[in-house]
Formats: structure tokens, C-alpha cells, sequence
């Protein structure tokens, strides 16, 4: 059985789109079929796919057939910043994968996470063992990871109120004249390549970026992105909107990738939160990384 409490990732979606951004391996055709069976239940309750998920609402996925295998332990090294009885502090490298997805199930960060520790949290269910929120493959840095699921519910809470803080480097095309900005436009699903998210003013959901310019080169800008939400892309999104992609990134911007070509350079170096059992607060600052270092140096 898997159980998921719906976010505001999901919330105000039908419940089969919402399904499909939680079962990753499962198609459209099979959730369906799922929950015409009644094997989806949401606060105890058969729904159809046409109901809008509410915030909160428990979403349970019961007795799946097997093709949905359980996720295998492996042992891939983890740097972890920080570690105790509730949670982890990880920095994940570029071009590792956070959690499995379609055609893709091991390798990831979870199967390590399996691998290092018995004790995770399931509210995302068995694919997604202990993780809150995710960066993506060629995005490095920090995240937290949940040893239990009351650690879960309220690193969710932070999450949501924004106690819990998170600030990037990006190197991003062009020079930016102002010394820091604000970026508040909606985003959501691109609905001409649904592998990429985009500005979308009518239907998207709220989504604010403020960004500090470190240092500009000739034809680039180091930038430090803080994040008020938590969207989709949204650093990659946001740059890309106001005519500064981040450099490397394959999918948003043009003449992003003709000085860097491999994968966004972006990091996550600065992570604060609330302890909640200690109610302590933590902040972790991560050097970055060499790859990224070197270029800028190379820009010099």
C-alpha cells in the first residue's frame, strides 16, 4: 500500500493527473483502470478521476499489481552533511537522479537511501522513501532527507509556510544590470512539451523567485537564487522568462549551451530549516562544486 498526502504541488488537480505525477511507472490507462476498481481511495473514499485534490487530502493506492516493484537498495556513496534519528542532510552530486520515474529504477538517490538506511519515511510512497523535495538530475546541492514520517509532515509544513529556505548559484546568460531582482509569475505545465514547465499567467500556480547578482563576466552573470516557492524548474523557468537562462541548461533558453554543454549550471549550496522534534534551527552551506568553480575561472 502507498500512501501520499497531497501538497501543493497537486492541489486543485483531477485526481488522475495528480495520480500520474505520483505514480510514475503507472500510465494514465492503468490509474484509470484503478480507480474504476476501487483500489484508490482518497480520506478513505473511492473518487472519481474527474475530483479535484484538495490540500491534505490522504491518498491511498492499494494492493497495485506487482509490475510496480519494490525499490532495490544499492549502494551508491551518499555525501551526507548531517545525519540523526529524523533526518539527513545530503549533498547530491550532478546527474544523479532523486527518485525513480518511468523507465527508470535504479540508480537513483533513493536506491541509495534504501541502501544506507532501514529507516525512511513512506508518505510519498515506496518509489520516493524519505525524500521532501527533490533537485533535479544535473542540479547539485543540498536537501533534506525524512527518517520518519512525522519528521516528513512537518518538513512539508516548512516547506509550504516557507521556513524552510533554500538559495542556489546560477550562472545565467547575459549581464544583469540590476544588483538583485524579484520574480513573481505563475508557472505550470508547458503545454506544448509537458517535459517542461513554463510562465503561465492564467492557470499556473504561484511562484516567486528573488535573485542577487554576485558577479558579472562579459557575456554571463553569477547570480545567488533564494527560493520563496517551490515550483517545477522554477529557478530554471524564472531566468529563462526575464532573458537570462542558466547556462547548460538543455531544456530552457537559447544560446544557453554554446560556451557550456553539460547540464545546468546550478547548485543548491544553502539549506535552513526548523528541527522538528528539537524545534533547533539547522542551516547548512556547501562549498561549490569543482566542475563549477573551474568554469568560472576559466571565465576570468
Amino acid at each position: 500500500m502507498n500512501k501520499f498526502v497531497a501538497d501543493k504541488r497537486i492541489e486543485n488537480l483531477r485526481l488522475d493527473k495528480a495520480l500520474s505525477e505520483l505514480l510514475l511507472d503507472v500510465s494514465r490507462t492503468k490509474i484509470k483502470t484503478y480507480l474504476d476498481e476501487g483500489l484508490i481511495l482518497v480520506n478513505d473514499q473511492p473518487q472519481k478521476a474527474s475530483y479535484k485534490v484538495q490540500e491534505n487530502d490522504v491518498i491511498f493506492v492499494n494492493d497495485l499489481p506487482k509490475e510496480e516493484t519494490d525499490l532495490n537498495a544499492e549502494n551508491i556513496p551518499l555525501d551526507i552533511v548531517y545525519e540523526d534519528d529524523d533526518l539527513m542532510v545530503i549533498n547530491k552530486p550532478k546527474g544523479l537522479v532523486v527518485h525513480p520515474g518511468a523507465g527508470n529504477k535504479s540508480g537513483t538517490l533513493a536506491n541509495g537511501l534504501k541502501f544506507h538506511s532501514d529507516n525512511l519515511s513512506t508518505i510519498n510512497g515506496d518509489f520516493r522513501p524519505g525524500i521532501v523535495h527533490r533537485l533535479d538530475k544535473d542540479t547539485a546541492g543540498l536537501l533534506v532527507v525524512a527518517k520518519n514520517d512525522f519528521t516528513h509532515v512537518k518538513l512539508q509544513e516548512q516547506l509550504v509556510d516557507h521556513t524552510l529556505s533554500r538559495k542556489y548559484y546560477a550562472l545565467v546568460l547575459g549581464v544583469i544590470s540590476e544588483d538583485n531582482g524579484q520574480i513573481i509569475a505563475p508557472i505550470g505545465r508547458d503545454k506544448q512539451n509537458r517535459q517542461k514547465m513554463a510562465v503561465d499567467l492564467r492557470n499556473g500556480k504561484e511562484a516567486e523567485t528573488r535573485f542577487k547578482v554576485l558577479k558579472r563576466f562579459s557575456n554571463t552573470t553569477l547570480v545567488e537564487c533564494i527560493l520563496k516557492t517551490g515550483r517545477t524548474h522554477q529557478i530554471r523557468v524564472h531566468m529563462n522568462y526575464i532573458g537570462h537562462p542558466v547556462i547548460g541548461d538543455p531544456l530552457y533558453g537559447k544560446g544557453n549551451r554554446t560556451i557550456y554543454d553539460d547540464g545546468q549550471l546550478l547548485y543548491a549550496h544553502y539549506i535552513k530549516f526548523i528541527h522538528p522534534r528539537t524545534k533547533k534551527a539547522l542551516d547548512f552551506d556547501s562549498p561549490m562544486p569543482s566542475y563549477f568553480e573551474n568554469f568560472l575561472k576559466d571565465l576570468k
